[in-house]
């Protein structure tokens, strides 16, 4: 049978021949001598010198060798080629010459020379070849090399232990393979800077990974104070801490319900304002309180985080003046470090809405505007507070009645600022009562009049240079009144009032 499917020619017979029992036999007889022919040897009549040449194996362990270092040889290829795509064009590079599976001087080759083989011992590096090159200084730190003189402080030297030493570095910096055949030298000025670059570097993974742990987040507490808040439940102080009414710039406000404490009458509904232990948001809190005089003292010796605790405590104290005057605010129930809990202002378990977003009728936005005004005016001259970011985001309306909250940028009247402050809050109130269409708003010039009882008038750039002028003279500030024979404005005043009547 042919294998391309072609039968082979086929003799024509004829009746006679087919029937000769002769031609029979000797067609079989040729058939088997052809298959004879064409075969090998019959296995019985190999000899066993021809049979023990077929079973000799000794050369399969030279060719199961040399399959293997033609497999090595494509590994340390794809090892090459990764090696050219990490570097690019990178100055410093990086090798992968240790990863390598055979020597770099053996390449395959299917020609029948044998490589020669180096039985020496090689180096690992280019440092490794120096070192044995160049013998190490006596303890004396110089030597003598021909007619010259080698020092410890030579600069070829001092420049390759510099590289040496910037292998060194931590696993986070990376410096390369600088002793992969390459002469690297490293100047005592760069080392210096390299060094100290990882060294910040290191510490600055280290604080980051601190500021995580410690710092509270946009919506979520840290474990400190998790830690705090359990305490406080397992005193008796809360009962439970439910869900978050609200997060701003300093502060994120948490509603618990109170516990049975045998040392403190705690309400029912209560507040837990957590103030941010860090100043990314409200960097101008020293503002605030770095001239008052409660927290003077105190203020450069604190760290952050401490600090932090210190403006938790400001908020404690504004409040319990504001109550001690009558003036409708959040009662304190109890601070710890930077976590204050105060009385809840609503009902039901519900907080009361800021008066922005209080849809108020025209009769309730007039009585929100006068109690307002009233409540800045004791604030300041009973309570002698400015409160310092008032506006429609810091007044709660609940019951036709207004509550002052956010209370801990609140400044003493002794505050270099408290007049500007003040200032501020007025223009603030008179431009969100304005919008709402409130008959009889005053003039926030006005209205820091009508709180201060300073007499200052002009476009709102005259006033507050007017304030500012005040603020700087310490006896007015103090006293109110001036000690000086001849004040300028006073010498200034009656020179003008001179000349006009002339």
């Amino acid at each position: 049978m042919s294998p391309w499917g072609k039968p082979p020619p086929q003799t024509s017979l004829n009746l006679e021949e087919v029937m000769s029992e002769q031609l029979a036999s000797h067609l079989q007889e040729s058939e088997e001598k052809a298959l004879f022919d064409e075969g090998d040897t019959p296995f019985d009549e190999v000899s066993d010198d021809h049979l023990a040449e077929f079973l000799d194996t000794s050369s399969d362990e030279m060719l199961a060798k040399m399959l293997q270092i033609q497999l090595d040889v494509e590994y340390d290829k794809e090892l090459e080629l990764q090696q050219l795509k990490k570097n690019g064009n990178s100055k410093v590079s990086v090798s992968y010459e240790k990863y390598k599976m055979s020597p770099g001087w053996l390449s395959y080759s299917s020609s029948d020379e044998e490589p020669s083989i180096d039985e020496k011992k090689r180096d690992w590096d280019t440092f490794e070849t120096e070192k044995k090159q160049n013998q190490q200084l006596p303890r004396c730190g110089y030597a003598k090399k021909g007619e010259a003189v080698v020092t410890k402080h030579d600069s070829a030297i001092s420049a390759r232990k510099n590289v040496c030493k910037m292998m060194e570095f931590p696993p986070g910096i990376e410096t390369g393979d600088a002793g992969d055949g390459y002469d690297v030298k490293l100047s005592n000025k760069v080392y210096n800077k390299l060094k100290t670059f990882s060294v910040n570097e290191s510490k600055r993974l280290n604080r980051v990974t601190d500021k995580t742990d410690k710092s509270t987040a946009e919506m979520a507490l840290d474990a400190t104070t998790r830690r705090l808040l359990f305490k406080m439940i397992e005193n008796n102080i809360l009962d439970r801490v439910d869900g978050i009414i609200s997060t701003g710039k300093e502060a994120v406000v948490l509603h618990a319900a109170g516990g049975q404490s045998d040392v403190l009458e705690v309400p029912r509904s209560c507040v837990a304002k957590v103030f941010k232990t860090t100043l990314n948001e409200f960097k101008k809190r020293a503002d605030y309180i770095r001239e008052d005089y409660r927290f003077k003292d105190r203020f450069s010796k604190q760290n952050p985080r401490k600090f932090i605790h210190m403006w938790a405590e400001k908020e404690m104290h504004n409040l319990t003046r504001m109550k001690e005057f009558g003036i409708a605010c959040p009662d304190v129930v109890y601070l710890k470090k930077h976590i204050l809990v105060m009385s809840l202002i609503g009902e039901d378990e519900k907080p009361a809405k800021k008066i922005k977003e209080s849809i108020l009728r025209e009769e309730e936005s007039l009585l929100a505007y006068k109690q307002t005004s009233e409540m800045m005016a004791r604030l300041y001259k009973e309570a002698r507070l400015v409160h310092g970011d008032l506006s429609e985001y810091n007044i709660l309306w609940h019951q036709n009645q207004c509550y002052f909250i956010d209370v801990s940028q609140s400044v003493d009247l002794t505050h270099p600022h408290a007049l500007e402050f003040l200032y501020r809050d007025c223009l603030n109130i008179t431009n969100f009562f304005n919008r709402l269409g409130v008959p009889g708003v005053l003039l926030p010039e006005d209205l820091f009049r009508s709180i201060s009882d300073l007499d200052v008038h002009g476009s709102q750039a005259e006033i507050l240079s007017k304030i500012q002028d005040y603020e700087r003279n310490e006896e007015l500030l103090t006293h109110s009144a001036s000690t000086k024979t001849y004040p300028f404005d006073y010498c200034w005043d009656k020179l003008q009032s001179e000349s006009g009547s002339q």
